[in-house]
């Protein structure tokens, strides 16, 4: 199913100035806020006033799942602020080419340019690199494999936890031998 306008609107409408030109002003988007590591898209509005104290996190990294799924899931189960991997749009990247039907690649391809458009990814750095053998060392000693496409989730995983941020995805066994090491938020 392809993003349309008005309901992708309600999370990143207007978050690329290119998406804001298109929209009337009334109907204002959410507002970009700046991170240390990044561009980080919240879901905060100008316009309509919290009337009641706000419990979610203030940030958090998104994964692959909760970007496919973001259409889906309610806003307020989801950090104020996103965060992604270059992990996830290396995924989204490879997505598109990883199905032979016509339409759902289309779909594939819409996810990722939307996402591009959206996200400044937090990088592989050497602090990921290290986090990453901490948390490879906590799937290895559970009996867990920690290579092949499994090592894609644990390098999320691991950015998260370089970054001091909590996970959020809509795969919660796939983190299940990590949570005395980060915080894990299934939506």
């Amino acid at each position: 199913m392809a993003f349309p306008l008005a309901s992708w609107s309600r999370f990143v409408s207007g978050c690329s100035w290119r998406l804001r030109q298109l929209l009337p002003h009334s109907q204002a988007p959410p507002t970009w806020q700046f991170g240390g590591f990044g561009r980080i898209w919240t879901l905060s509005s100008t316009k309509i006033p919290s009337r009641v104290a706000d419990e979610r996190h203030t940030r958090g990294l998104v994964d692959t799942s909760v970007v496919i799924d973001l259409e889906l899931i309610d806003p307020s189960e989801l950090p104020i602020e996103l965060a992604v991997s270059a992990i996830t749009m290396a995924e989204l990247a490879a997505g598109p080419h990883a199905t032979a039907d016509p339409a759902e690649r289309a779909r594939r391809q819409d996810r990722l340019q939307r996402a591009e458009a959206t996200f400044d990814p937090v990088p592989v750095d050497a602090a990921v690199a290290r986090a990453y053998g901490r948390v490879y060392a906590a799937v290895a000693a559970a009996g867990r494999k920690a290579r092949g496409r499994r090592a894609f989730d644990l390098l999320i995983a691991a950015t998260a936890m370089a970054a001091g941020l909590p996970l959020y995805t809509r795969n919660p066994d796939d983190f299940a031998d990590l949570s005395d090491m980060l915080q894990i938020v299934t939506v």
